[in-house]
């Protein structure tokens, strides 16, 4: 059995009702491949989450963008695990670079997240990369490496995870890894996922790309033996969406 493509959509710190509403209505009235040949995840805001729960198509799930460490309690301004499951939302995205860079995690307080987010038995979609300077410096693989074996050293299993790895200076600024970046990267990072986790860890594994995937580029992306699909910032929010989605038919007809 092969790794099922998946296709997420982070909507980041974006929306309002009304938007919220006309985005899900245009994702239900979509034709996308079956559930057998994509997987669709979509991740709004932290107040929308309910919203967006009632009225989204049945076929699609549903990730938060970040939960708290560990337990509830006394942290204010944080959402725990034990409340998105409590909603349920099976997935959460955890150590995308934006939080990475702006909010200051840390590989071990990433790894620590997601770890926790298993234990109470959220799917995580983990996220990986470098700045623009690291890969300028020739330390990509360093870098990601570093960030996976943080994650590797607190988890017990990978069944749960999906890897997203997300080059920081192709998120939100037009550029794109050519599809040849992108395969050497998760190509890199599986043979990792081998080495250090087992052949069958690397196997099933899913590896998907972010950084201003869109319409154009997405099926030249997804033809990629290593790429199992994306997580779609700016775009998700568009029409343009569905084509992303759309692209996992790159996967059945190669």
């Amino acid at each position: 059995m092969g790794r099922k493509f998946m296709v997420g959509g982070n909507w980041k710190c974006n929306g309002t009702v009304e938007e919220v509403k006309k985005i899900v209505t245009t994702l239900s009235e979509a034709e996308v491949p079956s559930e057998d040949v994509v997987e669709v995840v979509i991740s709004p805001p932290f107040v929308f989450l309910p919203l967006v729960k009632t009225l989204l198509r049945r076929d699609f799930s549903i990730a938060a963008q970040n939960c708290w460490v560990r337990k509830g309690g006394a942290y204010t301004g944080e959402v725990s695990a034990e409340m998105l499951v409590n909603l349920g939302i099976p997935w959460v995205i955890l150590g995308h670079s934006e939080r990475r860079l702006l909010l200051n995690e840390a590989n071990d307080f990433v790894a620590d997240k997601v770890a926790y987010a298993l234990s109470q038995g959220l799917k995580v979609i983990a996220c990986v990369g470098e700045t623009l300077e690291q890969r300028e410096s020739g330390a990509t693989m360093a870098v990601v490496a570093a960030q996976t074996k943080a994650i590797d050293e607190q988890i017990t299993h990978w069944s749960n995870i999906v890897l997203a790895y997300e080059p920081v200076w192709a998120i939100g600024t037009g550029k794109v890894a050519t599809p040849a970046q992108a395969q050497e990267v998760h190509f890199e990072l599986r043979k990792w996922l081998h080495v250090n986790a087992g052949a069958a860890v690397a196997a099933s594994t899913r590896i998907i790309y972010g950084g201003s995937v869109n319409g154009a580029n997405c099926k030249e992306l997804a033809a990629q033996p290593d790429v199992d699909g994306f997580l779609v910032g700016g775009a998700s929010l568009k029409p343009e969406f569905i084509d992303i989605i759309k692209s996992a038919t790159v996967k059945t007809t190669a």
